[in-house]
């Protein structure tokens, strides 16, 4: 019991370290972007695109803040427009939230783990437009011009000071690191227990079709489930201890990028009036397959040194 605690506080620090030094400088930028401005400029950038994706133009707001933020932020911009969409419109929306949001920390952290900044960034972007898109042809042949039902308008506190702020993210911090012990501790008991294994084997074929080991299969689902930072985190660790091989960290995080937070996420979404068929099993269907699509792309090894470099060999340079 006592190596089992030893081991485990270790792993934790590690996990929790590589995460907070990246996550704190990060959020202090966009901060202080949010303070001059930067999302109305992101906004006017992003507005010619919405009408591509069935959009109204101020639509760009809310997507500008959920980048930039989190969709939390985005929900709240959505509610102050006070505007009226369709399900399907509010559906096609969701699609661009779910799938680009929180860049500046998820993208970050995605860096740590060996992928390109400039990679994360299109994979995101680019990925939550052609969703978007796919949606909007999707409903030209089963309309859904019903009103979007707003069940739930958010009561977000935003915080008007330097000092409010502070407080706020020494809150998040504090539950991160909590929720990633716990993790952590969750993780190795299965190791011990042999569920670990027994989950690979059963999910072989999804892993075999996305090109991603069993190694890394555990810490693919924790993301999933749970969200970037979670899933994120505890890679960059297996990856730096070279538990997990390269490609195969690449292949998870292509999957975690298009594809975290399934549950959380995909509620607050739904509570906005989108259509669960589509911002749920859509958002499952075409994340599974980019990601086949991309791995196996990727699997040639001058295209993939473009987009990754080996964090073990970065390290011990």
């Amino acid at each position: 019991m006592q190596s089992f605690l030893r081991a485990w506080a270790e792993e934790t620090y590690r996990v929790c370290w590589s995460l907070f030094k990246v996550m704190l400088p990060v959020v202090v930028v966009v901060k202080v972007l949010d303070n001059w401005g930067f999302n109305d400029v992101l906004a006017e950038f992003l507005a010619p695109l919405m009408n591509a994706v069935g959009l109204p133009e101020s639509m760009s707001l809310v997507w500008a803040a959920t980048m930039l933020s989190n969709i939390y932020a985005g929900m709240l911009v959505y509610v102050q427009l006070g505007e009226s969409l369709s399900q399907a419109q509010i559906s096609i929306l969701g699609a661009l939230m779910l799938t680009a949001h929180g860049l500046p920390v998820e993208v970050a952290i995605a860096r740590q783990a060996g992928v390109s900044v400039m990679f994360s960034l299109v994979l995101r972007i680019a990925g939550a437009l052609g969703f978007a898109w796919l949606l909007k042809q999707m409903y030209a042949f089963w309309p859904a011009d019903q009103a979007a039902e707003l069940l739930w308008q958010p009561e977000i506190q935003v915080a008007t000071s330097w000092w409010a702020w502070v407080q706020e993210q020494v809150v998040s911090f504090v539950v991160i690191f909590a929720i990633v012990a716990l993790l952590l501790a969750v993780l190795r008991l299965l190791r011990i227990l042999g569920v670990e294994a027994l989950m690979a084997w059963c999910l072989s074929p999804v892993l075999r079709f996305l090109g991603i080991a069993r190694s890394a299969m555990t810490i693919t689902i924790t993301g999933i489930t749970l969200g970037m930072a979670f899933g994120g985190g505890i890679l960059i660790d297996e990856a730096r201890q070279g538990r997990v091989e390269p490609k195969d960290v690449f292949s998870a995080i292509m999957m975690l990028s298009l594809l975290h937070s399934l549950v959380e996420d995909t509620l607050l979404v739904l509570l906005l009036g989108a259509d669960f068929n589509a911002v749920f099993w859509g958002r499952l269907v075409f994340s599974l397959v980019l990601v086949a699509v991309l791995t196996r792309l990727f699997n040639h090894r001058s295209i993939a040194r473009l987009c990754y470099r080996d964090v073990r060999v970065s390290d011990a340079r």
